[in-house]
């Protein structure tokens, strides 16, 4: 991928790479490796965080090139390893990588569709040191749930999920919630509840990559999210100590921007299929952003002394309000990602604070969204699904 490297858009005080010796002193290890295998996958579902040019990456990181992003990770001390996509199941390879994985001392956690795992494939992952899978659901029912995955797996995923629990993991489910499905949070906990799940997350859409193509489409109005969220936590009283459930409420409805990754190049290191490496898996579409490559530099160099990890870290780079605001230290701004896409500038305040001068942005877009809900449904935007056609089509590849 091209590169742009504009001196103008490093941090205040950069030289080529560190912001400065009081932020490079302050750099902590990574602890959390989020290894994207694969942009490849038989989903299309229209939340994807996958970026919208994914057909344009044409080349993955071998094996070997894999197991040696792992261990330089794991020497610097990280120790959780997320294995991602797309859908990771479609890596010959992965049964290798899970292997090598836990010799090198990762916790690790699968997170899958579902398709193209099985019941053998699940025991011998548990025999290769796997830790954790999560299988993730589009809706409660099978008509929705294979409209929105763009094709049929609901079935397929409630047998994986069963098998999973039978090779002894924790049972993880996931669902992304939206206006499509957030009226039937209901029957997903009861969905949940039959399949005796340990965990259930009702992960809320962030609007990045085709998410935010589709964000009219998808962002729930605000009586959706006040009824959901009455009846999330119905069932976490009822269900204490045997099921837990995560849910939080989106960005937009927020008075207060999240602590988007625990803080830039704090916590989270992304290597891409083709060896990108990012503080967050969105972070490619900031202007300004050199992406290094572990192909080309050690993990140890990209994640101390590269420009985009140290681009916005410590508070050095903040504008106002956020540089003199008092809970800067809670929420290191919000997300750099949503700032840009929505002020065109990665320094702004997240639009989601109330102190942001561009909060109207987010109140702009929720009402778009009710809009595009009350159309009749002969006249509504249709949802734009990931897949390869369409990613060309959009970015003109």
């Amino acid at each position: 991928m091209t590169t742009t490297g504009s001196d103008q858009n490093k941090a205040p005080g950069s030289t080529g790479g560190a912001v400065g010796m009081n932020v490079r002193d302050s750099i902590r290890q990574p602890l959390w490796l989020l290894a994207e295998l694969t942009y490849a996958c038989p989903l299309q579902c229209p939340y994807c965080s996958n970026p919208m040019d994914f057909a344009s990456v044409k080349k993955e990181l071998t094996t070997e090139e894999w197991i040696n992003v792992f261990r330089q990770a794991r020497e610097m001390g990280a120790t959780q390893l997320g294995l991602s996509g797309g859908e990771p199941l479609t890596r010959p390879d992965l049964i290798e990588l899970i292997r090598e994985a836990r010799n090198l001392g990762f916790y690790t956690n699968l997170i899958t569709s579902g398709v193209g795992l099985n019941a053998d494939k699940a025991k011998e992952f548990k025999e290769a040191g796997l830790d954790h899978i999560q299988v993730s659901f589009q809706a409660s029912s099978e008509d929705l749930n294979n409209l929105i995955a763009g094709t049929d797996a609901f079935q397929h995923k409630i047998e994986m999920a069963k098998a999973v629990k039978a090779a002894g993991y924790p049972m993880v489910l996931c669902f992304v919630t939206h206006r499509q499905n957030i009226d039937k949070i209901d029957e997903i906990l009861d969905l949940a509840i039959n399949l005796d799940a340990d965990y259930v997350e009702l992960a809320t859409t962030q609007y990045y990559g085709w998410a935010m193509h589709n964000r009219d489409q998808l962002l729930p109005m605000k009586e959706q999210l006040v009824r959901a969220e009455a009846i999330a936590h119905e069932y976490q009283q009822k269900q204490k100590g045997n099921m837990k459930i995560y849910y939080v409420v989106p960005d937009y409805y927020e008075d207060r921007p999240k602590a988007c990754m625990n803080g830039w190049g704090n916590v989270f290191l992304t290597v891409t299929p083709d060896g990108t490496a990012l503080p967050c898996h969105a972070a490619r579409e900031l202007p300004g952003m050199e992406l290094p490559n572990v192909k080309e530099l050690s993990v140890k160099e990209i994640w101390e002394g590269s420009n985009d990890f140290n681009r916005f870290r410590g508070f050095d780079w903040m504008k106002e309000p956020c540089r003199s605001c008092d809970e800067k230290e809670k929420d290191f701004g919000g997300c750099r990602c949503q700032a840009y896409m929505l002020t065109g500038d990665p320094a702004m305040a997240d639009p989601v604070c109330t102190k942001s001068p561009d909060h109207h942005l987010i109140l702009e877009a929720i009402e778009k969204g009710r809009q595009e809900a009350e159309k009749p449904a002969d006249i509504a935007k249709p949802l734009v699904f990931r897949n390869p056609k369409n990613s060309k089509e959009i970015c003109g590849l």
